[in-house]
């Protein structure tokens, strides 16, 4: 299916949700929303969204762990090891 096949008026939401929810099954794709043919939501999936949140944590958790390389906030494996070792 096309982007724009996924592109729906609100009033589609509202009068198809039952079916929109059966169509998840077979078609996972997000839909897009209009009001007044401006995008206003998306409807999607729970799977895709629990997915798309999981790869959002784990990219600020890259980017924190990124500014901290920059900003000289680390320490070797070395470093680690013996401090770990140290606490026992």
């Amino acid at each position: 299916m096309s982007l724009a096949e996924h592109i729906k008026p609100i009033s589609y939401l509202k009068s198809n949700a039952a079916e929109i929810v059966k169509q998840f099954a077979v078609d996972p794709e997000s839909i897009i929303i209009t009001q007044n043919g401006e995008a206003k939501m998306v409807v999607m999936d729970i799977g895709a969204y629990a997915q798309q949140q999981e790869t959002m944590a784990l990219l600020k958790l890259l980017s924190l762990g990124r500014n901290d390389l920059h900003a000289g906030k680390f320490q070797t494996a070395d470093e680690f090891f013996k401090e770990m070792d140290a606490q026992e």
